[in-house]
């Protein structure tokens, strides 16, 4: 898959408008692309076990369930009143499909950024890998309560920036390259309250090779 964010998109879009047929979408959790222990020790299997079958599948049928009461009703002020529903359950769906595959185990390639594309995006951006990684960490790690950072693509520009989002509000305003959840049940049961620790441990499983066919399919 090339683009998970494009390919996503239109179910965030349908999960804000009343579907024309009046039935709902049925949403389904995705499987890992990989076992729940195969990020240990950076991630261990407790936290990708309870994340993928519990967390996830909560936002899938929160989902569905806001999208079909939409679906039953007619009126607007009911429709209005599931907005809220559907943008957070909406976007913990997008935004954890998106995290499944921006990770690889380490000895699958996970945390390995090869000369290419990607990197030389990063350091054209940024100025150097490392230098990225350290200012991804910080804005990421100053977010208050919960959310996501991202490394975005911004179509306008053509560079790659920096970006978070609140909650489960999904990466509107780039196209997500990789992104990284930065909720407690992300990453409490191994990291404690010690976010620095976690966001440091995940380069060593992040999916270069899958966010740089993200940033080619976005920069066509």
């Amino acid at each position: 898959m090339l683009s998970i964010a494009r390919t996503l998109r239109p179910t965030l879009t349908r999960a804000f408008a009343a579907p024309s047929s009046g039935r709902a979408f049925k949403h389904t959790l995705p499987a890992l692309p990989y076992a729940y222990n195969a990020l240990e020790p950076h991630i261990s299997e407790e936290i990708m076990t309870l994340h993928h079958t519990k967390h996830h599948q909560t936002y899938v049928n929160g989902l569905n369930a806001a999208e079909e009461a939409y679906a039953k009703t007619d009126s607007t002020a009911k429709q209005i009143s599931l907005q809220s529903a559907l943008k957070f359950n909406g976007g913990g769906h997008i935004n954890h499909s998106l995290f499944w595959k921006n990770l690889a185990p380490a000895n699958s390639g996970g945390g390995k950024l090869g000369s290419g594309p990607l990197e030389k995006a990063i350091v054209r951006d940024f100025g150097s890998v490392e230098e990225f990684k350290k200012k991804f960490n910080t804005t990421t790690a100053a977010i208050q309560g919960s959310g996501w950072g991202w490394l975005g693509y911004d179509s306008s520009t053509k560079k790659l920036e920096i970006v978070t989002t609140a909650n489960q509000d999904p990466l509107l305003s780039h196209v997500p390259i990789l992104g990284v959840d930065i909720w407690e049940h992300a990453f409490y049961l191994q990291y404690k309250n010690v976010k620095p620790d976690y966001l440091s441990a995940i380069w060593n499983v992040i999916n270069f090779e899958e966010a740089e066919r993200r940033l080619l399919e976005a920069s066509k």
